[in-house]
């Protein structure tokens, strides 16, 4: 394990983390009753939420199966979250069991439990990064102990663009990126996903004014603010899309019927 601060530092349980939030929606336990609390509160103004917690993280999972059976061998997966099975080191190394995956996060909680990311397969290699994604010197540096950076790369940021910013005086979503994808070599893919506006426009204003009196910034993109993001790469069929209608399994085929997935994904190839 390596990272930027990789010592234990405080959870600060007084104030809900976004993290721990979406571990409530997906059923974990990692979580305190201030999490449950506004996890509850935003389910209460958006039916969609549970659901597209859950549609979130299967494409995750269809994404990280896609690019790896197109022969992608390393993964650097940034904003990696809470551990919720199977993780994506288990969806890659499904496919290929010598793939190589690093996950980086800066949530104290999440470098508690970075062992159980660290449960490859004897033929891989996982590693964690403790370490902000503002700070892509720090990870992509690190990062290169365990990935070879002059050989493709995945690049996943799913869930993590909506808590950033655009202005280039704040966090500069869209010139972070541009620096991470600078790094990667051509067949190289970026993998993302990110809360949207666009199908109801009304429902997510309430749920970024909660998010915001909780103390966690909250930026839902149109799909034009999304797909920015994949300026300059090839998009994958379908293209942008509503994640549960991204490359669907009969379980989104089923969600879909549901009702809206507020939620836009996308896989992209480097040229």
């Amino acid at each position: 394990m390596t990272g930027s601060d990789a010592a234990p530092t405080p959870i600060d349980t007084s104030r809900p983390h976004p993290a721990r939030v979406y571990d409530w929606w997906l059923g974990g336990k990692d979580n305190y009753p201030v999490d449950e609390e506004l996890a509850r509160r935003i389910a209460a103004t958006d039916e969609a939420a549970v659901r597209s917690a859950r549609a979130n993280r299967r494409f995750m999972h269809r994404a990280v199966r896609t690019v790896a059976e197109a022969g992608i061998r390393q993964f650097l997966d940034v904003g990696t979250g809470i551990p919720t099975e199977p993780n994506l080191h288990q969806v890659a190394q499904e496919v290929a069991p010598e793939a190589r995956v690093v996950y980086a996060d800066n949530d104290p909680i999440v470098l508690r439990h970075a062992e159980a990311l660290l449960r490859g397969t004897s033929e891989g290699a996982t590693n964690y990064v403790h370490a902000d994604f503002r700070d892509p010197d720090t990870i992509l540096r690190l990062a290169a102990e365990s990935l070879d950076f002059s050989q493709p790369v995945a690049l996943s940021l799913v869930a993590l663009t909506h808590y950033l910013d655009e202005e280039p005086d704040g966090d500069d979503v869209y010139g972070l990126l541009k620096r991470y994808v600078a790094e990667l070599v051509p067949g190289s893919y970026l993998i993302l996903s990110q809360v949207t506006p666009d199908l109801s426009p009304e429902v997510i204003a309430k749920v970024a004014g909660h998010f915001r009196a909780g103390g966690t910034p909250f930026y839902p993109r149109s799909l034009a603010g999304f797909s920015r993001f994949f300026d300059g790469l090839e998009l994958l069929g379908p293209g942008v899309i509503p994640a549960a209608g991204w490359r669907p399994g009969p379980e989104d085929v089923a969600v879909q019927a549901e009702g809206i997935v507020p939620l836009y994904a996308g896989v992209a190839r480097k040229l």
